[in-house]
C-alpha cells in the first residue's frame, strides 16, 4: 500500500515524512530544516509554509526555548530578463 504524506511546503513540495526524517538525521530548529528540505526556500519564500513549520517543530519538542532563528518572511521578486535592464524597464 502508498504512504501519502501532508504536504507541508507546496512551492518546493517538501512532505511531512521528509521533516520527520530530517528531525531524526538531527536537524530540529526550523533553520536547520529549511537548509536540509529545502522548505521555505520556494517561490513564496516562506510566506504559505513558515508558519506551519516552525509550528511543528515546537510541537515536536514543546520543552526547547523558541527558535532565535525564526525562517525570514520574504517578498517574492518577479523575474527581469537582460533585455529589460538594457531597455531600462526593470
Amino acid at each position: 500500500m502508498k504512504r501519502f504524506s501532508m504536504i507541508i511546503c507546496r512551492c518546493e513540495e517538501v512532505t511531512l515524512i521528509q521533516l520527520e526524517a530530517a528531525y531524526e538525521s538531527g536537524c530540529h530548529t526550523s533553520r536547520q530544516l529549511k537548509m536540509k528540505t529545502r522548505a521555505g526556500m520556494g517561490a513564496c519564500q516562506g510566506r504559505i509554509c513558515r508558519h506551519l513549520l516552525e509550528t511543528w517543530v515546537h510541537a515536536k519538542n514543546p520543552e526547547s526555548p523558541p527558535d532565535p532563528e525564526l525562517l525570514p518572511h520574504r517578498p517574492p521578486v518577479r523575474p527581469v530578463t537582460f533585455g529589460q535592464l538594457a531597455n531600462g524597464e526593470a
